[in-house]
């Protein structure tokens, strides 16, 4: 089938959930299918014309802010027109909806994610907007793939609209061993830490988790993109100069950062927007010890078996009375719950299996 994915910033990808999604299942169905991916021509400067099999496409907006809306859009219209089955994945492309024929409208199969209007940086307006456009979708896409148990409750309350449960692989991460070289960088391999890898924005509780770490027993690490935004530059600024804490900008070299993070104390994973986050995935395929904030979604995602923490306190509090041979059997189940879960190779053959159902609708 010519099948189409829309909704991201483009390939290759970085740090973002939807397009690690879109990589692998390009890599994984352009040897049965005609995979296009549209991709920000603002956004990605080096345009490669094609990556893991997949066609890339480019237009000429960018993915984020209220532009992103209008690409989202632009791009959703096209790949309508020209394929037989699109993946949009977020929210952008709502108030589009209501002017697409049943028949293209029945092309769509939507993965939003999470619930992107409850993200705190987002004011009134925006989270009005968002929501609304949301619901164009959810009430009018073909069909509908929920990441997370609780997303899927969530359309199926709110919406009235069943939706397929498809989570997210992780098990493209490897251990790697500490290299002698990387002591010189990275001093605080020489001893115990804490780690985080995450966007630096406000609902993955940034802050908190700073603040549990400024005086805790342990050091923490948090790689992320400190300097795209405001936020990102004030908090950085706020609190380099921390004895205890490693603000290190957004390491994109795949050997290096599974260094950082496979041999860290424990992970640290502060997402609280919703769904199934990769990253929380990643760690439990490394087998790590996991403290995750309590939204719900993240203890449906490792199945309870993670500490959760809601405030800066709590997270303290588990740091400080940490012990990792308590940890053992907890950590050995997320990782056989990973193995038997959170698989590329799996999630790429139930989205096949829902594009396919989709082609005969």
């Amino acid at each position: 089938m010519k099948l189409a994915i829309v909704g991201i910033q483009g390939l290759p990808n970085k740090y973002g959930g939807f397009e690690t999604l879109a990589s692998f299942l390009a890599s994984y169905l352009s040897a049965e299918h005609e995979v296009t991916v549209y991709c920000s021509a603002k956004d990605m400067p080096l345009r490669t014309p094609e990556y893991n099999g997949a066609k890339l496409l480019y237009f000429s907006f960018s993915s984020h802010g209220m532009q992103g809306m209008v690409y989202d859009m632009l791009c959703l219209k096209h790949a309508v027109k020209n394929n037989e089955v699109v993946l949009f994945l977020g929210f952008g492309a709502g108030f589009l909806m209501p002017f697409l024929s049943r028949k293209n409208k029945q092309k769509i199969v939507l993965n939003f994610g999470g619930l992107d209007w409850q993200r705190s940086k987002w004011n009134l307006f925006s989270k009005a907007v968002i929501k609304f456009s949301e619901k164009l979708l959810v009430k009018n896409a073909g069909k509908i793939i929920a990441d997370n148990p609780l997303i899927a409750k969530y359309i199926s309350t709110t919406y009235n609209r069943a939706s397929t449960f498809i989570a997210y692989g992780g098990d493209q991460v490897t251990k790697e061993p500490i290299i002698a070289a990387s002591l010189i960088e990275y001093p605080f391999l020489k001893s115990d830490y804490a780690f985080a890898v995450c966007r630096i924005q406000p609902d993955n509780n940034i802050i908190l988790i700073i603040e549990a770490f400024k005086d805790a027993k342990i050091p923490l690490v948090i790689v992320g993109n400190w300097n795209e935004s405001a936020f990102g530059k004030t908090t950085l600024e706020a609190f380099k100069n921390n004895p205890n804490l490693y603000l290190l900008e957004a390491i994109y070299h795949p050997v290096t950062l599974n260094m950082l993070r496979s041999n860290c104390m424990v992970y640290i994973h502060g997402h609280s927007a919703g769904g199934t986050n990769p990253s929380l995935v990643e760690a439990m395929h490394l087998g790590l010890p996991i403290f995750a904030y309590a939204s719900g979604y993240n203890e449906a995602t490792t199945d309870g078996l993670a500490k959760y923490f809601s405030t800066a306190t709590d997270l303290k509090n588990l740091v400080n009375t940490f012990d990792v041979t308590n940890e053992n059997l907890a950590v050995l189940k997320m990782k056989d719950m990973a193995t038997q879960k959170y698989t590329w190779q799996a999630v790429a053959e139930a989205y096949n299996n829902v594009f396919k159902q989709q082609l005969k609708a």
